[in-house]
């Protein structure tokens, strides 16, 4: 069974930074294109940024650019997301997902990790 398993999420004040880790085990790291969601308290969950396996196609949702950055080590199965600048709307629980390229197939999804930006 596929397995993504998120970590780094904690609570930060206003303006502080985090990095999120993801590790997938039980499937193929490189046919993945592995993307990062949020889910803030109260409503639905919603994309932040996702990239192929090999870091060459990046995308952001526009409240991302600039602050998030999305990255992968393949040696160790995982995906990052660092965060810069965060603000209260930065609270949220933050999902990994991981879908896997034609013709694998398959869409998958972490436990998600808690990040709360508070003063």
């Amino acid at each position: 069974q596929v397995q993504l398993v998120e970590s780094g999420g904690n609570s930060v004040q206003p303006g502080g930074s985090l990095r999120l880790s993801c590790v997938v085990s039980r499937f193929r790291f490189d046919v993945l294109t592995l993307s990062w969601y949020r889910q803030p308290p109260g409503k639905g969950r919603e994309f932040v940024a996702d990239t192929t396996a090999s870091g060459g196609t990046v995308t952001y949702a526009d409240f991302a650019k600039g602050r998030f950055t999305i990255s992968t080590d393949t040696s160790k199965s995982t995906v990052y997301l660092q965060m810069n600048n965060l603000g209260p709307e930065g609270t949220g629980v933050y999902y990994c997902n991981g879908k896997g390229d034609w013709p694998y197939g398959g869409d998958f999804w972490g436990q998600g990790t808690q990040v709360t930006v508070t003063s």
